[in-house]
């Protein structure tokens, strides 16, 4: 495969973690790099601009990366250029990342009826200043932008979206193959993906959307001609997936299939982890709990010990639950499908009057800078 290049950063196997909010913090990203013996690229959860700029306590936590996190990569979403020129400056002078992507995929109504998200691309001057200013203030680091196609299949934007970064000296740019309309249900449109390949040949694009398993990437990356792929959904409950990931690009071995005691190490380890990040181990654990039904996604388990093993509140408690399983159990047949939402859309709910005018950039609210994130 050829090598992935984000502005000086070398991308190898060419593997991206989507930034998913609540999930992709610096515990899991550790297991994730930890997995792929540190190759590939790990995006950070979201972070709003403005909270960024107003230093919220927060999000300054959420920006913090381990000391082996190299390069360490900032996804920010914002709708005021001159917001996120500040934020960029800020990451910038400070040193605060090596990487910066932008979000414009973000497909919840609580977003896209502000204006942002998904449905800011549609306003092509409106995006056209937000990368403008986003690239002038980011003294050299490489600044990237993650999109879907458009709003609905009679609003599509991404190759004019494509056509616009790539002017504005965007490094890269990753395309979900849906639209906002369709949410996380149906099937992602890799063909989208080929068209914006064929559309911006300057600068390096990856696909996104449907990657389920190893295989699924190498078969995107083959049949788009796409430069690399990011990987979101498919990796809940799986950070051993991008291990299958560099081992699939290599062509270095077989795919992970762990057994329920290995599955339970993982975690553990994972509860661990973000019980040491989080400052307290009851937090840690509590945080933890979404992640259970994706570990134990096609395990013979029950009913009544997946709800318990969901509210544990501490690493002992939870341990001793996990050791009540049957643990030899084999990987289960069809636990690499999907997992995460697949819900759908049928309508966008968007600013009045949004539609009106592709070009004016009136009408986004500062209300759209929310602590959401997805795409």
């Amino acid at each position: 495969m050829t090598l992935l290049q984000i502005g000086p950063h070398a991308v190898q196997p060419p593997v991206v973690l989507a930034p998913m909010a609540g999930i992709t913090n610096a515990p899991f990203r550790t297991l994730c790099r930890e997995f792929s013996g540190g190759k590939g690229l790990f995006v950070s959860e979201m972070i709003t601009t403005r909270a960024l700029v107003e230093r919220n306590e927060k999000t300054m936590q959420l920006i913090h990366f381990d000391a082996t996190e190299r390069p360490r990569s900032i996804q920010l979403y914002g709708v005021d250029p001159d917001t996120v020129g500040k934020a960029v400056r800020m990451i910038a002078e400070e040193d605060l990342a090596d990487h910066i992507d932008l979000n414009f995929g973000c497909p919840v109504p609580k977003v896209t009826r502000k204006g942002g998200g998904s449905a800011l691309p549609y306003k092509r001057n409106l995006l056209r200043s937000i990368l403008h200013d986003a690239v002038a203030n980011a003294g050299g680091l490489p600044v990237t932008m993650k999109m879907r196609k458009g709003i609905d299949d009679g609003h599509l934007t991404y190759l004019d979206a494509g056509r616009i970064a790539a002017e504005e000296g965007v490094t890269a740019m990753a395309l979900h193959g849906r639209t906002a309309a369709q949410h996380y249900g149906g099937t992602a449109d890799w063909d989208a993906i080929a068209r914006l390949k064929e559309h911006v040949p300057e600068i390096p694009v990856l696909g996104n959307g449907d990657i389920w398993s190893a295989d699924d990437a190498v078969r995107m990356m083959r049949e788009t001609g796409c430069d690399g792929v990011v990987v979101g959904r498919g990796c809940l409950g799986r950070p051993w997936l991008f291990g299958d990931l560099v081992a699939a690009f290599e062509g270095t071995g077989t795919y992970a299939e762990p057994t329920l005691k290995e599955v339970a190490a993982v975690m553990l380890r994972h509860a661990t982890l973000l019980g040491e990040w989080l400052g307290d181990e009851m937090r840690g654990v509590i945080d933890f709990r979404k992640h259970v039904a994706w570990y134990t996604k096609g395990f013979s388990i029950g009913s009544e010990m997946r709800r318990s093993l969901a509210v544990t509140s501490s690493l002992d408690e939870l341990d001793a639950l996990l050791s009540e399983l049957d643990l030899d159990q084999p990987w289960p047949v069809g636990a690499d499908g999907p997992r995460g939402r697949t819900s759908g859309r049928n309508r966008v709910v968007l600013p009045d009057g949004w539609l009106d005018d592709p070009y004016d950039c009136t009408g986004v609210d500062a209300d759209a800078e929310l602590d959401t994130s997805g795409g």
